[in-house]
């Protein structure tokens, strides 16, 4: 089959096509018929190396986290799938590949397609939504009322927790740039801090949570905007003990991790809030309850743009660009 794979790490080729065996089901796996495939920033890490210590992959490897299309086959296990079905995914951390006319998941990571989707649509959300939901129903219990700051609101994760937190009945604050003002604000922002203009610590103050996928300066500011017990999630790092702990991580890396956020963890203690690193993982059970939530129009898919799969090494290159508002998918069919 057709795919897009790196050979090593940080190479100056980078991603590349290639031709790949055909996956092999296990009993409890799915295999799919790709259509078509989201492109993150994930990508590019994992390409440059930048997971290998917690995420040992086999390298040549197909890369690509998120996807949409149709079940061609199922494994002797699987029960809730049948040929013919249309689904999306986030596979599992350990059994990525996207970029690739076929993927193999397990029953427990795939979720039917909302029906008011199209496929390029579908592929755009599953890794967003799960990070957006793990984040804030899962890990800090929104609750109506509440304050919510969402950094880089007009990118893939700012768009999807943007419109989770507005339906979770929480007041909203963004911070974007001049031209994606007016998105942020059709998505249901409440409250937008053009950081062109503005510092989001001087004009926000008493936020219940904020959600962070930018990491460094940012990320040390969101602690003053908190009020007191309030919690902070960050997605760029850096990783915890905690994360640690949930990937199995050795002792090293257990300390390794804790000393990463040493920094971060003591400036929040100070201030009398949380910091909290947040992994998104795989999870069909949670797509299964945000679809309804699709469905009836509270989560839209931002779609900035469509490449073709023959470019997807250029989908890619556009992504680290960082200027996509919402995400970016490749189409197979």
């Amino acid at each position: 089959m057709k795919a897009f794979i790196i050979d090593r790490y940080k190479s100056k080729d980078g991603i590349r096509a290639a031709e790949m065996p055909a996956p092999e089901l296990r009993d409890n796996d799915v295999l799919v018929e790709i259509h078509a495939a989201g492109v993150n920033p994930i990508d590019a890490k994992i390409r440059d190396g930048e997971f290998k210590l917690v995420l040992p992959y086999r390298l040549p490897l197909i890369l690509g986290n998120d996807l949409a299309g149709v079940v061609v086959r199922v494994g002797s296990g699987v029960q809730r799938f049948k040929p013919g079905d249309e689904v999306y995914a986030r596979p599992d951390k350990d059994r990525i590949g996207a970029f690739a006319e076929y993927v193999a998941v397990d029953e427990g990571d795939l979720a039917a397609k909302p029906e008011s989707l199209s496929m390029e649509q579908a592929a755009a959300l599953p890794m967003v939504v799960l990070t957006a939901w793990q984040a804030l129903v899962e890990r800090a219990n929104v609750r109506p009322g509440q304050k919510v700051l969402i950094h880089a609101g007009s990118g893939g994760v700012g768009t999807a927790a943007i419109q989770l937190a507005k339906h979770l009945g929480a007041t909203v604050a963004t911070t974007t740039s001049t031209a994606n003002v007016d998105l942020v604000k059709s998505l249901g922002a409440d409250v937008v801090v053009d950081y062109k203009q503005q510092d989001f610590e001087a004009v926000l103050h008493d936020y219940d949570v904020v959600l962070d996928p930018l990491g460094g300066e940012t990320l040390e500011k969101s602690l003053r905007v908190l009020r007191p017990g309030g919690t902070v999630i960050g997605i760029s790092g850096p990783p915890d003990a905690d994360f640690a702990r949930e990937i199995g991580a050795s002792w090293f890396l257990r300390l390794a991790m804790t000393l990463l956020s040493y920094r971060i963890r003591r400036l929040a203690r100070r201030r009398g809030v949380r910091y909290s690193f947040l992994f998104m993982r795989a999870s069909g059970d949670q797509l299964r309850k945000i679809t309804p939530i699709i469905d009836e129009g509270a989560i839209r898919p931002v779609l900035d743009r469509t490449f073709p799969f023959a470019s997807t090494k250029e989908a890619l290159a556009y992504v680290e660009t960082g200027r996509a508002q919402g995400k970016v998918v490749v189409t197979m069919r």
